[in-house]
């Protein structure tokens, strides 16, 4: 293993302001919101603050269509907020990690007003512009947000791509004016003393040679030469964070982004394992039960084959995903919300890697239910997406959009923090209409309520996110699979020169035998869901870790060995 990074045994707390603190009553969550709950994050635990974009930006998805990369979004403040945060933040230890969309622009942005403005201007180039092919656009690309990925500009009789909205052309990285543009950015906000970077889909900033051809767009021909770029001039610096967004990637391209000696990026996301519940055709809009069995091989598999090579990133939630307790827990009775929450939790959070916790989820928030009309909806994917099955193609009734969004729309992480019992939860004041609709289930699942209880879900992730701190085997152990085909148990453990740590977790609302005859010797829990134990008797959704010494009988086993 290389040497230590802070980050391995740092805890990342996710903020999406837009959703977090209204503080100028405006139904629009802002920066002095953060600056307001700061205590409450640290408190918590956590080490690292990422903030979902809050540049300057006309708000076709939500911030990741920016306008001006070195100006604050009116909705969220002021250039003199951001650096209020910034400073209040490090004065509590608390370090600032800003999300980088450079994969794409907005159609507003000054670039794209000149590059399409006649197809000699100099910023032509800073885009992906192409002549028709036989009369149509160049390829058969679709966009994420349903439908071509290609937007013909009269003006000029060219496409450009975009692989999202038709509000966001895709950027030419190419271009070396271009990157270079990016790069100096990038140095201006490290320059105000931002702590690091999140990379929106960093992994498609290079696409394939020939694009007439088609083919994937991920983890294209230059990518690697262009971090291996951006990492010089900007990142060379062990006091930065730098995680990267890549859709499709398997273990052997998350080494080759964020391998310990390639001077990339610290870490990846990666989306596999949240592909387990979606249908192989229409995805998210068409889930389905997903096995435990494949989710814990795919974590697994992650864990095993980065370990000594590169540093995984572990997280359940995003404002891109539904909310875990909902996904792989249990929402349907408080009881079970509560003790399900807490598995989820302590059995990501004992892997190998940075965890990631998306505000919320310390309090067990819930998907909504209440959106019952694609109005009450304002993510542009949902919408795009309702346009395109139910009214267009007819691939999908009203109900089973319906139905497939309350489980699985990005919508579900996006309603507002849950401070408290009061009118619109403490988000914004009562009379004003938050941006999107409160979770009905404020009065029973906030903050102050989980503040007040010691045996709450926010105190479980403070538990957790010491422990972190405390043994280095959370950190540094190797880990190993066991169980591996049961569909009700997950048990893991992870092993250094000194302890092994041993995490058992029953994912379903049946008590289970777990089939571990140590179990039954082993009584010193290091931290537990339930307030006793019974040995290899797992309760609804029990978890539990143990911790004990490696007590060495020979070089290959230990007396607890499983």
């Amino acid at each position: 293993m290389m040497k230590k990074h802070w980050w391995q045994e740092a805890v990342v707390y996710q903020v999406y302001p837009r959703s977090f603190q209204d503080t100028n009553h405006d139904g629009i969550g802002d920066l002095q919101g953060v600056i307001q709950h700061l205590d409450y994050i640290k408190t918590l635990g956590a080490d690292v603050i990422w903030l979902n974009p809050i540049y300057q930006s006309p708000n076709d998805d939500n911030g990741y269509d920016i306008s001006d990369y070195q100006k604050i979004m009116k909705d969220f403040g002021t250039m003199a907020d951001f650096e209020e945060l910034l400073a209040k933040a490090h004065h509590r230890g608390l370090k600032i990690m800003m999300d980088l969309v450079v994969n794409h622009t907005s159609d507003e942005h000054r670039w794209f007003a000149e590059s399409r403005s006649s197809r000699d201007n100099k910023y032509r180039d800073y885009y992906i512009w192409h002549d028709p092919v036989d009369g149509h656009e160049p390829n058969d690309w679709q966009s994420s947000f349903s439908g071509s990925a290609w937007q013909l500009d009269e003006k000029t009789g060219q496409y450009y791509l975009h692989l999202f909205s038709k509000k966001q052309p895709d950027l030419n990285w190419t271009n070396a004016d271009m990157r270079q543009s990016i790069y100096q950015m990038m140095a201006w906000w490290l320059d105000k003393g931002v702590d690091g970077f999140r990379m929106d889909v960093i992994n498609l900033i290079s696409k394939p040679l020939d694009i007439t051809k088609g083919g994937a767009v991920a983890n294209g021909p230059y990518v690697h030469q262009y971090l291996q770029e951006m990492n010089k001039s900007v990142l060379n610096d062990d006091r930065l964070i730098t995680v990267g967004e890549t859709p499709d990637v398997k273990p052997y391209d998350a080494i080759n982004y964020a391998g310990f000696d390639r001077h990339e990026l610290n870490m990846i996301f990666q989306f596999e394992h949240m592909g387990v519940d979606q249908d192989p055709e229409l995805g998210k809009w068409r889930p389905k039960p997903y096995k435990l069995s494949e989710l814990k091989q795919i974590m697994s598999k992650w864990q095993v084959e980065l370990h000594g090579k590169a540093w995984n990133s572990l997280y359940w939630n995003n404002h891109d995903q539904p909310r875990v307790v909902s996904r792989f827990g249990n929402d349907t009775t408080e009881e079970y919300r509560v003790l399900s929450a807490k598995m989820l939790a302590l059995t990501l959070h004992f892997m190998q890697g940075t965890p990631y916790i998306y505000q919320g989820e310390e309090l067990g928030m819930t998907n909504n239910y209440d959106f019952n009309s694609i109005t009450d909806y304002r993510d542009i994917e949902a919408i795009n997406a309702y346009r395109d099955l139910v009214e267009n193609r007819h691939v999908l009734s009203n109900q089973e959009f319906i139905d497939a969004a309350h489980r699985m729309s990005r919508d579900n992480a996006r309603t507002p923090m849950q401070w408290d019992d009061q009118i619109n939860a403490g988000f914004t004041k009562e009379g004003v209409d938050p941006w999107i609709a409160v979770n009905s289930n404020y009065t029973t699942v906030n903050a102050k309520k989980a503040l007040m209880n010691p045996n709450s879900i926010y105190y479980f992730y403070q538990r957790i996110n010491g422990l972190r701190h405390q043994f280095p085997v959370i950190v540094d152990g190797n880990y190993s699979l066991l169980l591996p085909n049961d569909e009700r148990l997950w048990v893991y453990k992870r092993n250094d020169n000194k302890q092994t740590l041993l995490v058992v977790s029953n994912f379903t609302d049946e008590t289970v035998t777990c089939d571990l005859p140590k179990l039954a010797t082993i009584h010193e829990t290091l931290i537990s869901n339930y307030a006793d134990n019974q040995g290899q008797t797992l309760r609804p959704y029990e978890a539990k870790a143990y911790l004990y010494p490696n007590r060495q009988v020979d070089q290959q086993r230990t007396v607890f060995d499983f």
